[in-house]
């Protein structure tokens, strides 16, 4: 069975929002902007946007992985 593991590096973010906006489900911005995971969907919750927005963002600041 696979574990995926989804998280934003806030040292390379630079807010561009492409995660939020590509997979809402999973990512969000915080008060500055910056992309975040929802609490308790570190886990990518099932969607498949989630690969879109690891591609979508500029910075490549989301880390995906699968184990």
């Amino acid at each position: 069975m696979s574990s995926t593991k989804i998280s934003v590096n806030s040292n390379t973010c630079i807010a561009s929002g492409q995660c939020a906006l590509t997979a809402p489900s999973v990512f969000t911005q915080d008060d500055d902007g910056f992309g975040t995971v929802l609490p308790g969907r570190e886990d990518g919750a099932g969607d498949p946007l989630v690969r879109e927005a690891v591609r979508a963002c500029p910075a490549q600041a989301i880390e995906f992985s699968e184990a």
